[in-house]
C-alpha cells in the first residue's frame, strides 16, 4: 500500500514547539486532543517521517501552514508500493463490484411532478461552466446595464472536470448541478471518463444525516462493503493511489448542526488523499465555503441550442409530435426563452406543454407556478430542510417581500440594485412585521442574512457582481411587480 509521509524541517519543529506553549499543550497532551497515539506526535517533533493525514493534523491543531512547516525533500516521499498491475487489477475488480450501485443511483432522472422516472441517458445535455464565479466580478452597475464586461468565457462541464483535479462548482437552484454530478458518475462507471478511477458519489446531506456520525473514509468503505467490496485495506488503498473520482454532491443541503463537521471531514480526506479526483457542488450564495486546493467555477445557464437539444430529447421520449410545436412556441415568446435557460424550469416548461398542449394565453399562470417551484416545492420535494434565518416569514410573505422589491426597482427603470438598497428595503419590510424593539444593528444584520439566504434558498434573486444584486430572470421581476 502506498503512503505519503511528510518530515518537519528544522525551523518548523521550533515553529511547533512555540505554538505549543502558546496553546498550553505538551506533546502528550496534543496526542490526547488528537486522539491519537503519543508515538506519531514524537516523531513529528524529531523531524521523522509522519503520516500525511497525521501531519497535516497537527499543524492545524497547532493554527500552522503545514507548508511552511514541512521539508522540502520529504515531499512527496513514497514508500513500499504495491505493484502498478495489482493495483490496476484492485481498481477494475472494485469497479466491477460497484457498478450496478452506480448505474442504479445515478441513472435515473426525475424531477417536479413528472409521474414516472426517466433514464438520464435519455435526457441529459452536456452543460458548460463559467470559470468565473459571476458573484465574485468587479463590475458596476453602468457596466452590467450597459453589457460593458468582458464576455464570460464558457467551457464544456468535462473539460473542465478534465482539467482541474479538485473543483467546487456552484450554481442557482434548478441548473442541474446534481445531474451533472450523476453524469460524472455514470461517464467514469463505463470507463468513459478516468476510467484508472473507481467512481465514488456522496450525496452529503444523507452523509451528515447517518447514524452514528461515521468519518468520510468510514461512510465510503461502507458504501463499498454494501456492494461486496469487504476487503478493508480496499479503499484506503485505492485512496492512497489516487484510484478515485470523489463525487461530493449538495454542500448546501447540509443542516447548520451538522456543516461545521462535514467540511472538516471534507478536508480531512482531500489533504489525506490529495492525489484523487474531487468535484463538490454547492448552491452559489451559501456560505462563503473555502477549500484551499480547490477551483471554483459556476455552472451556466442553457443556451439556445442547449434548449433545443433538450426539447427534442424530452419530447421524442414522450411525445414526438410535439417537439417542433413546443420549440415554435418558445421562439414566439422571448418571456418563455427567458425561463427556459434554467434547466429546472426548462423541465417545468415541457412537463406543462405535455399535459396541456400549448402554454395559457396569460403567462402569469406559468410565472406564478414557475415561482412557487422555488419557493415551495423545489426543496420540499427532495427533503430538504434548511434552516432559514428568516422562519417567521411564510411563504406568501416571502413572495410579498420580492413583490415590494420588483415593483420599487421596476418603477425605477432598474433592472440591476445595489445590496445596500434592497438589503435596506429588506429590513423595513421585516421591522413592519415584527416587533418594532430590534434595535438598528439586528435590523441590518436581518437584512444582510436574509438577502443571502433568500438567493441561496430560492435562486430567485442573484448576484451578478460583487454588490450588485438582479432579480434570476426580468420576467419574474415584471411580474413579481404586477402583482
Amino acid at each position: 500500500m502506498t503512503r505519503r509521509s511528510l518530515q518537519a524541517s528544522t525551523e518548523g519543529i521550533n515553529k511547533a514547539k512555540a505554538a505549543l506553549i502558546r496553546n498550553s499543550l505538551t506533546q502528550q497532551g496534543l496526542a490526547g486532543e488528537l486522539g491519537i497515539s503519543r508515538q506519531p506526535v514524537t516523531k513529528f517533533f524529531q523531524g521523522k517521517p509522519v503520516d500525511r493525514y497525521i501531519f497535516v493534523t497537527i499543524c492545524e491543531k497547532l493554527n500552522l501552514d503545514w507548508e511552511e512547516i514541512v521539508i522540502s525533500s520529504s515531499f512527496p516521499d513514497i514508500e513500499a508500493a504495491a505493484s502498478i498491475s495489482e493495483i490496476e487489477t484492485l481498481v477494475q475488480s472494485t469497479r466491477e463490484k460497484v457498478h450496478d450501485r452506480i448505474h442504479r443511483d445515478c441513472h435515473v432522472f426525475r424531477v417536479l411532478n413528472m409521474e414516472q422516472p426517466m433514464s438520464l441517458d435519455d435526457i441529459y445535455i452536456d452543460v458548460n461552466i463559467w470559470e468565473q464565479v459571476r458573484s465574485h466580478r468587479r463590475l458596476d452597475i453602468e457596466e452590467l446595464s450597459q453589457g460593458l464586461e468582458q464576455p464570460q468565457k464558457c467551457f464544456p462541464g468535462l473539460a473542465v472536470v478534465e482539467r482541474y483535479d479538485k473543483l467546487l462548482i456552484l450554481g442557482k437552484p434548478g441548473t442541474g448541478k446534481t445531474t451533472f454530478l450523476k453524469w460524472l458518475a455514470i461517464l467514469c462507471n463505463l470507463g468513459e471518463l478516468q476510467s484508472d478511477r473507481l467512481p465514488i458519489f456522496i450525496n452529503l446531506k444523507d452523509f451528515a444525516e447517518t447514524r452514528g456520525q461515521p468519518s468520510l473514509l468510514e461512510y465510503i468503505t461502507q458504501q463499498l462493503a454494501e456492494c461486496g467490496v469487504i476487503a478493508p485495506p480496499v479503499t484506503p488503498t485505492l485512496l492512497n493511489h489516487g484510484r478515485a473520482m470523489v463525487l461530493l454532491d449538495g454542500l448546501d443541503a447540509v443542516k447548520e448542526a451538522d456543516i461545521d463537521r462535514v467540511l472538516l471531514e471534507i478536508r480531512r480526506l482531500t489533504t489525506r488523499f490529495y492525489a484523487n479526483s474531487f468535484v463538490i457542488t454547492c448552491r452559489i450564495a451559501a456560505q462563503a465555503y473555502i477549500f484551499e486546493q480547490f477551483t471554483e467555477a459556476e455552472i451556466a445557464d442553457f443556451n439556445h441550442e442547449q434548449i433545443t437539444e433538450f426539447a427534442t430529447k424530452w419530447f421524442q421520449v414522450k411525445d414526438p409530435v410535439n417537439t417542433e410545436r413546443f420549440l415554435e412556441k418558445l421562439q414566439e415568446n422571448q418571456p418563455l426563452q427567458e425561463l427556459a435557460n434554467n434547466p429546472l424550469l426548462l423541465t417545468f416548461l415541457c412537463l406543462y406543454f405535455e399535459q396541456k398542449g400549448d402554454f395559457p394565453y396569460q403567462l402569469s399562470e406559468l410565472y406564478r407556478e414557475a415561482i412557487d417551484i422555488f419557493i415551495r416545492q423545489w426543496d420540499a420535494q427532495r427533503h430538504i430542510q434548511r434552516e432559514q434565518v428568516y422562519k417567521q416569514l411564510s411563504p406568501p410573505q416571502i413572495q410579498e417581500l420580492l413583490s415590494q422589491i420588483a415593483r420599487m426597482s421596476f418603477e425605477q427603470g432598474q433592472y440591476f440594485f445595489l445590496q445596500k438598497i434592497v438589503k435596506q428595503q429588506i429590513q423595513e419590510f421585516i421591522y413592519n412585521l415584527t416587533n418594532a424593539n430590534n434595535g438598528p444593528q439586528t435590523l441590518e444584520l436581518d437584512g444582510e442574512a436574509v438577502l443571502k439566504s433568500i438567493t441561496a434558498q430560492h435562486g430567485l434573486l442573484v448576484e451578478q457582481a460583487r454588490g450588485i444584486y438582479s432579480f434570476s430572470h426580468l420576467t419574474f421581476q415584471q411580474y413579481l411587480a404586477s402583482i
